[in-house]
């Protein structure tokens, strides 16, 4: 029971929550590994399960047809997979990839809604958290269409670094291209830009932050309004 409850306070959402529903909640969730790579969610699917991760993390991808995706959110310790079953849809309009290795907490859908009816606490943290995410989701489309690239994916490392809770990311620039919706060309000399600034270190898949201020004042303003907003919202 110990480390349930430690496992609980992995994720912000769910920690500090009244012994109450912190213990209806380990009635009705298990502890899962997700792998890298493995779809969670394919877009106009039914919700069957949410999850909370722990040390793992997800991108919620934008489908426009084969060829044409867009990373248009992300969810890790700070947040949960499969947020619109709080306003009552068990349709996921995204595809959920698993962008990060680790565990998560997982909680069937129709478990979920019934938690949702005895724990006031944690169903006023989640209309929060979808707060957050809504503004998140208007901030990327206004942030893909009017940053640099170079801005953009210095956002983009430091969003996922703090989900990976690492300075050392395995990332390919065909994958970030595909995160960024830009060609890989773009991709690549943003990544020797700030790499020539002493920022980041590239090699063979690997980016390794080296100068987290300087990547911070190198982002567009999207990443530190993105972490305001959060801090607001989730810390009453």
């Amino acid at each position: 029971m110990t480390s349930i409850f430690h496992v609980l306070n992995a994720n912000q959402l769910l920690a500090e929550l009244p012994n109450i529903e912190r213990n209806t909640l380990i009635a009705v969730c298990e502890t899962v590994e997700l792998p890298f790579g493995k779809v969670l969610y394919q877009p106009s699917e039914t919700i069957t399960h949410v999850y909370f991760p722990i040390d793992s993390f997800i991108s919620l991808i934008a489908v426009i047809d084969t060829d044409s995706r867009l990373e248009v959110a992300m969810a890790g310790r700070e947040g949960m997979l499969g947020s619109s079953i709080v306003l009552g849809i068990n349709e996921t309009p995204l595809l959920a990839l698993v962008q990060g290795a680790g565990s998560a907490l997982r909680i069937s859908a129709e478990n979920f809604q019934q938690l949702l009816l005895v724990s006031p606490v944690l169903h006023q943290r989640l209309k929060r958290y979808l707060y957050v995410v809504m503004n998140q989701l208007a901030t990327s489309a206004a942030c893909n269409h009017f940053h640099q690239i170079e801005a953009r994916l210095a956002r983009w490392l430091l969003m996922t670094q703090d989900r990976a809770g690492s300075d050392q990311l395995q990332l390919t620039h065909e994958f970030l291209a595909m995160m960024l919706g830009v060609r890989r060309a773009g991709i690549t000399l943003a990544a020797i830009a700030l790499q020539a600034r002493g920022l980041i270190c590239y090699h063979r898949g690997a980016i390794k932050v080296l100068n987290r201020p300087g990547l911070i004042e190198a982002s567009c303003e999207c990443y530190t309004e993105d972490c305001a907003l959060y801090t607001k919202m989730l810390s009453v």
